[in-house]
């Protein structure tokens, strides 16, 4: 598991992925803006300020740092909605460079890629949206989101990278087959989430190190190759 995370580290810098990895982090802060100010939007609506100027500046730095907070329960979020937009460019990548010999995956059609990202996405939120209404209760709040985002985004990244090779059920018996190998590893990279800027890699590394770890986990499935045959592994039977 740690060669897998340290290969996607690896390649998540390198000039294999980089373009990915800036187009990604684009759309991630474009959403992260939308998503603030909607939040900002949201309370101004809810909120009325009385007209004391010293009460409308203690309310405006309390929003801002509202605004701080919410934008960072929401990087799991939005990270699970870019991964699933740009899953197939980066597995394509990755499958390239460090399994040349083996089949490629099956890129997903556009709308089941969106859907799916779309339920996580909305998943993800909402229990991010319930870690950050625990702010007031010390140390609970993190170990929830740490925890929670842990499964949820090892198990929608190794799901996506598995739906290349496999249906959508086989994708999920696989993952929980696997479950505990596959929470420690969600548990390995839900530190990044905690660092500014840097959790904006989510998307890309986390995508890269669940392709890395289902090559690991399982044999490929057989598939077809264009005399007919079938291969499995990059073997021909």
């Amino acid at each position: 598991m740690l060669s897998a995370f340290l290969e996607a580290l690896r390649q998540t810098f390198s000039p294999l992925l980089r373009g990915v990895l800036l187009k990604s982090i684009g759309l991630a802060l474009a959403l992260l803006v939308v998503l603030a100010i909607a939040l900002e939007a949201v309370l101004a609506h809810f909120v009325d300020v009385p007209s004391y100027p010293w009460v409308e500046t203690t309310l405006a730095v309390v929003a801002g740092l509202g605004l701080v907070f919410g934008i960072f329960y929401l990087v799991p979020a939005v990270s699970s909605l870019v991964a699933g937009l740009f899953l197939d460019d980066v597995a394509e990548k990755v499958e390239g460079e460090s399994y040349p010999n083996d089949p490629r995956g099956r890129p997903q059609p556009v709308l089941t890629a969106l859907i799916y990202s779309a339920r996580f996405f909305g998943i993800v939120l909402v229990v991010n949206l319930a870690a950050l209404l625990l702010l007031l209760v010390p140390g609970v709040n993190v170990v929830i989101f740490f925890i929670a985002n842990a499964y949820l985004i090892s198990r929608e990244y190794f799901e996506l990278a598995a739906m290349r090779y496999r249906s959508a059920e086989e994708a999920r018996a696989l993952r929980q087959a696997n479950a505990t190998t596959i929470f420690l590893a969600g548990l390995l990279i839900t530190p990044i989430l905690f660092v500014p800027v840097l959790n904006l890699i989510m998307p890309v590394f986390g995508t890269a190190f669940m392709v890395h770890l289902h090559r690991r986990l399982a044999p490929l499935p057989a598939q077809r190759g264009a005399d007919g045959h079938l291969v499995i592994e990059g073997k021909t039977l």
